[in-house]
C-alpha cells in the first residue's frame, strides 16, 4: 500500500499571522493625527488604500507611506493565537506547513522585515519555509489560509483550496456554500486539515 502523502498547508502572513490592519491603523493615526481614518470595524475591501482614497484622494498616498516605511512589517503584532497554532500545525504528523506571502511592489524594507519577523516570532525553522511570490496560484499546496477574498493569477484552478481567514475587511462577506472560512486561530483549523487529509 502506498504511503499517504502529507497535507501541504500554505499560510498567508499579513492579516493571518501578522496583524497588518491594526498596525496600519495605529501607524496612520500616529503619523497623521489630524486626518480622517477608517476604524477597523468599518474596513471593507482587501486594499485599505482604496477605501482611504474614497474617503479623500490624498489619503491613499499617506497610508502607503506608513506601510512602506522601515520597521512597519518587522514591528507588527502577531494575530492572536497564530504563533501557537502554526507551531502546533507544523508538529502534526503528515502535515507540511509553508508561509506563503506576497511582498509589496515597493519591496525595499518589506522583504527583509518579513524574514526577520518570522525568525523573531516563529523561530529559525520557519525561515526555511517562507515562499515569497506575487502569484500564489502557481504554488502547489492542498490548503491556502489567506484573508484575501479573491486570489487570482496565472493558474485559473490552483492546486489548493482557499480557506478565507476572517479579518476586519472581509468579515461582512457572504461566501458561497462551497467556500470555507476560518473565523480565527481559535476556530477548528485542525478539522479543516483533517477533512482535507481524508480526501487525499
Amino acid at each position: 500500500m502506498a504511503a499517504r502523502r502529507p497535507v501541504r498547508v500554505l499560510v498567508d502572513m499579513d492579516g493571518v499571522l501578522a496583524d497588518f490592519e491594526s498596525g496600519l491603523l495605529q501607524g496612520f493615526r500616529r503619523r497623521f493625527p489630524g486626518d480622517p481614518h477608517v476604524p477597523l470595524e468599518q474596513r471593507r475591501g482587501f486594499l485599505a488604500s482604496e477605501q482611504y482614497r474614497a474617503l479623500r484622494p490624498d489619503l491613499a498616498e499617506k497610508l502607503a507611506s506608513v506601510y512602506e516605511a522601515p520597521g512597519f512589517f518587522l514591528n507588527l503584532e502577531p494575530v492572536p493565537g497564530a504563533v501557537d497554532a502554526l507551531r502546533e500545525m507544523n508538529d502534526l504528523q503528515d502535515t507540511e506547513v509553508f508561509i506563503c506571502t506576497s511582498p509589496l511592489r515597493k519591496y525595499d524594507h518589506c522583504v527583509g522585515e518579513k524574514y526577520r519577523w518570522v525568525e523573531q516570532n516563529l523561530g529559525p525553522q520557519f525561515v526555511e519555509r517562507i515562499i515569497l511570490t506575487r502569484d500564489k496560484t502557481v504554488v502547489m499546496g492542498d490548503l491556502l489560509i489567506d484573508d484575501k477574498d479573491t486570489i487570482q493569477g496565472l493558474e485559473e484552478t490552483p492546486s489548493w483550496e482557499h480557506i478565507l481567514f476572517t479579518c476586519c475587511h472581509n468579515q461582512h462577506l457572504a461566501l458561497p456554500p462551497t467556500r470555507r472560512r476560518l473565523l480565527s486561530w481559535s476556530d477548528n483549523w485542525k478539522g479543516i486539515i483533517d477533512s482535507k487529509r481524508a480526501g487525499l
